[in-house]
């Protein structure tokens, strides 16, 4: 094997002839011309495969040099060379012949030579090189024979950031060629070559970047789906188009449903599967015209150009259908209920924002019984305005103490005597007066804002019991808790917290618990219950007979009173068969040894019958409607 210090470089036994030295000189030249038109091809190549033909095409056309190629080094097990481009040469030949640069016999050829060593192999004689004399290579060496051409050959590596990626390897007719000065510039050529494929790689990797960056602004990552900015991007270019052909087109906004209780129950990665399920029910179920986005965290919205209200509920129809079906998450069949709002340009929305927010407004006015979609009928986004609003009123209020406790009393029947009071939350806001519960609480928990809220009206209530203490008024005073309540952790140990700084006995604070919300997480409630038992305090179930819990369940659970939902108490005087489920729940409380409350007793006659069914408590608006805590003890007085 010959490297550049064992390359020919003509007679130097004595001084060289004109011939020799005209023959020198061409190949000069020839390595010159060759490195000029490979400079002029680095500076305009655009793509790495391309460079590499094109400079393996004018080292044969422009230099003279009877043979190109160009192979990179695979780090296989074989160490494989990869044809990546040639002239003048049959790629796919050399294909067969499964070139290697591993230290074998094999791999002793000039370009795997360069490889494998880092520096220049030149001065390789196809026909009498022992590296060639594999049958592999008869044809190499027929093709020599047969043009007359010795075929000397010449492979230097290609080196990038310290790394040998391949070799570029040529070859000439003549037994002379490849002397010192003509390697030396050959060898400028293929640093050449690899600056110009390192400087294509970089752009590549730039190209590559800000197409990622690009997708990252205009898709979701999970889905794979275009995003919100993408979606008012294609809203505005098809109201442009609308506003010229004078048609019509709609936003449907979609929303799944439980989501939220999805993640929290079966946790976040089954909520991505959930979506990314739907994701693709949607995407099968689009037409070529339209455009699907994924708008947020459970929302998904579709384009649909030229088209009507009509087509638009049609589509709405459809597409519930596709999503009715359960998807399977975390081995489970999960129903996802998907709501659905429809907006329409022009007639609802002359501006991209503008018709996603309306039909998003729609589509919370969606309910499953009106098929789960709902049209823009005007209001509801100003109604959604209003609710975002006193969502920053509400968590305003509770954090500088601007709610206000009420109480509604509790009254023993058989002896007409104050027994305790509710505690119930109002909130009078600055500006719209006073805000129902029936509002601000389901605000609350849109807000995330029920354990502030709750935290609030505990501190309250046992601030308010402590003062009624001190003035030598033992009333129970009870605090209402939700399931989002029972869920929290640190409810128990708040709760033991209150009792050590106000230093009241825990019969004076009473917790009432509705029914539903112990039947959303039973286990979970029992031990909630359980904890609170232990402070020694009293605990009611709340609204009975609505939340479906069994007969077993209510045995296990350690209350000390039930309250009878107003919905039966109410109409007791007029309905038998509400009277009877009074009687029925007065009845099996009592041989569960827990004391009734009847909620509702709106006149004497509800008085009168329960009195008569032994019930135990009333609380309603025939005592009193609830009132501001400071004004309980002038009412009790005048009650009694």
């Amino acid at each position: 094997m010959k490297h550049l210090a064992d390359a020919p470089m003509g007679d130097q036994a004595g001084p060289a002839s004109v011939d020799d030295q005209a023959q020198k000189l061409a190949r000069i030249h020839r390595a010159f011309k060759t490195l000029s038109a490979g400079n002029h091809t680095l500076l305009h190549a655009s793509d790495e495969q391309a460079l590499l033909q094109d400079m393996c095409r004018v080292i044969v056309e422009s230099g003279g040099y009877r043979q190109a190629v160009v192979g990179y080094a695979e780090h296989d097990q074989e160490k494989t060379i990869r044809w990546v481009g040639a002239a003048d040469t049959d790629m796919t030949y050399l294909e067969t012949l499964h070139f290697t640069w591993a230290d074998t016999e094999s791999g002793r050829t000039g370009m795997g030579t360069a490889i494998r060593t880092g520096e220049p192999c030149v001065g390789r004689h196809i026909l009498t090189d022992p590296a060639y004399a594999y049958p592999a290579y008869d044809r190499v060496r027929e093709e020599a024979i047969k043009t007359g051409f010795a075929l000397v050959t010449a492979a230097f590596p290609l080196r990038i950031d310290g790394e040998v990626i391949g070799a570029l390897a040529m070859a000439a007719a003549e037994p002379d060629d490849f002397d010192e000065e003509e390697v030396q510039l050959l060898s400028e050529l293929a640093d050449d070559l690899a600056y110009g494929i390192a400087n294509l790689r970089i752009r590549e990797k730039h190209r590559e970047a800000e197409a990622t960056i690009a997708r990252l602004a205009y898709y979701e990552a999970l889905t794979g789906l275009p995003n919100r900015t993408f979606l008012l991007e294609c809203l505005e270019e098809a109201m442009q188009e609308a506003k010229q052909h004078h048609h019509a087109l709609a936003l449907l906004h979609l929303h799944v449903g439980r989501f939220h209780e999805i993640n929290k129950v079966l946790g976040y990665r089954s909520g991505d599967q959930l979506l990314q399920e739907l994701g693709r029910r949607l995407e099968l179920a689009v037409k070529e015209n339209e455009t699907l986005a994924h708008v947020g965290e459970a929302e998904f919205a579709l384009l649909l150009p030229a088209t009507s209200a009509e087509h638009a509920i049609q589509r709405a129809q459809r597409l519930t259908a596709i999503l009715h079906d359960p998807v399977e998450v975390s081995g489970l069949m999960v129903d996802a209920s998907v709501n659905i709002g429809i907006a329409l340009f022009p007639g609802h929305a002359t501006t991209p924002e503008a018709l996603l927010r309306r039909a998003n407004s729609a589509m919370r006015e969606a309910r499953p019984t009106h098929g789960g979609y709902a049209m823009y009928t005007g209001g509801q986004e100003e109604l959604h305005a209003r609710r975002l609003a006193l969502m920053g009123d509400l968590r305003h209020a509770i954090e500088h103490n601007q709610l206000l406790l009420y109480c509604q009393p509790k009254v023993d029947i058989a002896s007409r005597r104050v027994c305790g009071a509710e505690a119930l939350v109002r909130w009078e806001h600055p500006v719209h007066g006073m805000i129902s519960t029936s509002e601000f609480i389901p605000l609350a928990e849109q807000a995330g804002l029920i354990t502030p809220l709750t935290n609030w009206v505990l501190e309250s209530a046992f601030s308010q019991s402590y003062a009624w203490h001190e003035a030598g008024l033992d009333w129970p005073l009870a605090v209402n808790l939700s399931a989002h309540d029972l869920r929290d952790p640190d409810l128990v140990e708040r709760i033991r917290g209150l009792f050590a700084t106000w230093g009241i006995r825990p019969e004076l604070m009473q917790f009432e618990l509705t029914e539903s919300a112990l039947m959303e997480d039973p286990a979970s409630a029992l031990e909630t219950l359980t904890d609170l038992k232990q402070l020694g305090t009293r605990l009611y179930i709340d609204d009975f007979g609505t939340g479906y819990s069994s007969l077993g369940y209510l045995q296990k659970l350690p209350v000390d009173y039930i309250k009878i939902d107003q919905s039966f108490v109410m109409p007791m005087t007029v309905s038998n068969d509400s009277a009877v489920i009074v009687r029925t729940t007065i009845e099996l409380g009592h041989n569960l040894d827990m004391k009734i409350v009847a909620e509702g007793v709106e006149s004497q006659a509800h008085w009168d019958s329960l009195a008569a069914l032994g019930c135990d408590v009333a609380q309603g608006y025939h005592i009193s409607k609830p009132m501001p805590a400071e004004q309980f003890r002038n009412w009790e007085t005048n009650w009694a």
